[in-house]
């Protein structure tokens, strides 16, 4: 055999070493999720939003990848603010189990860090986005890890759950881990067009699920959801063949005792004011605020654009979420929160800051919530200098 030959055999050899594995693993790791079947398929074709075979913004609006902005984000890949993770931990504290299962008074709402949360209201609780694992990853070894490494609660102790809500299929907003624990303790899962095929893979039952486009409105007792319109994207990356093929969105939760508005991720759009319209105003509006960048506008809104968007639903309180638990974009971790807060005070918009896992009763007044980032700050000064 000649040297090239036996050169070629190395090469080929080494290629097959390194591609084989992640081939195997794209083909039958269950993080990926499921495909919808061909039935529910042709029942998308229905949605304003599903064209060409494939889900869409209003107005086709999407990230710009042409060649400078791809390799600006490329670049950007590569421009780690010092700031983006927190030293330390953000202080959380710990959920009671028992005070959980046992509550019957008014709403209330603990947040999980990013945009996980539970709500108690109306008898029923709700979980939404419940990412409750360590990495935002298909690949949790070497994937982005949570800035705690504990949970103010762990799924084994949460109580029974009626519903839990999911925005999108993307990894820090639907974990596959998370739903293993949660799947046999939860009543009913709902989610946008697609995203119960993931949950069907994972052993959810599929009388459990149910799909909404933007728009339709379904009833659980006396608690009214309604899937609403957000500007993002979906997939979870296998083969790159499953983009846009889930929709995403944003929730409303209406009880007799509250109207709460959830964003999910969204870029900024007249959809917010369509919302408000429609059923606010709300007593409290989750509003996404982190792991932005102007290359991304699009899809993620700037904090200022969190604060005009809660004002745009005809929120009385705002809440920014999607910032405190991972490292996502390449901005300073407290950021958001910070310019969120300059910007609420500016435009006279009252703004709830809880830490992770203190719980929030939502009675008439508006909760006093301390600016507890506020000593990572000094921290941060400390190391800087």
């Amino acid at each position: 055999m000649s040297k090239r030959r036996k050169i070629m055999i190395i090469g080929i050899s080494i290629i097959v070493a390194l591609v084989l594995p992640v081939v195997l693993f794209m083909a039958f790791s269950p993080q990926f999720g499921g495909i919808a079947s061909k039935e529910s398929q042709a029942g998308y074709k229905q949605s304003s939003q599903f064209r060409n075979g494939k889900f869409a913004n209003i107005n086709d609006e999407k990230v710009n990848m042409s060649g400078d902005n791809f390799m600006a984000m490329i670049k950007e890949q590569f421009n780690m603010h010092p700031n983006a993770r927190p030293k330390p931990a953000p202080e959380l504290i710990t959920m009671d189990s028992a005070d959980i299962a046992n509550y019957k008074g008014d709403t209330r709402l603990f947040w999980f860090g990013h945009s996980s949360f539970l709500i108690q209201t109306a008898g029923k609780n709700i979980l939404i986005d419940p990412m409750l694992g360590q990495s935002a990853s298909p690949v949790p070894l070497v994937g982005v890890k949570r800035f705690n490494a504990e949970l103010p609660i762990d799924i084994e102790q949460l109580p029974k759950i009626d519903l839990i809500l999911i925005s999108h299929d993307h990894y820090d907003h639907l974990d596959y881990g998370s739903i293993l624990k949660l799947k046999d303790k939860t009543d009913a899962f709902y989610t946008p067009l697609g995203v119960g095929s993931h949950l069907k893979e994972w052993g959810v039952d599929a009388k459990r699920i149910t799909e909404l486009d933007w728009w339709q409105e379904t009833q659980v007792g006396n608690v009214v959801l309604a899937c609403t319109p957000a500007q993002h994207f979906s997939g979870r990356g296998k083969w790159f063949s499953d983009q846009a093929s889930t929709l995403w969105c944003s929730w409303v939760i209406k009880t007799p005792e509250k109207n709460l508005f959830f964003s999910g991720d969204s870029g900024y759009g007249k959809h917010f004011s369509s919302i408000g319209d429609k059923y606010g105003p709300f007593d409290l509006a989750m509003m996404e605020c982190g792991q932005y960048n102007e290359l991304w506008k699009e899809i993620h809104m700037m904090p200022e654009e969190t604060i005009q968007a809660g004002k745009d639903v005809g929120a009385k309180l705002v809440m920014p979420i999607h910032w405190g638990g991972f490292r996502l974009a390449m901005h300073d971790w407290l950021d958001p929160i910070t310019r969120a807060s300059a910007k609420a005070s500016e435009m006279q918009i009252s703004l709830l800051t809880p830490k992770i896992g203190e719980g929030i009763v939502l009675n008439g007044d508006v909760p006093h919530t301390a600016h507890w980032w506020k000593q990572h700050e000094s921290v941060k000064l400390v190391v800087n200098d």
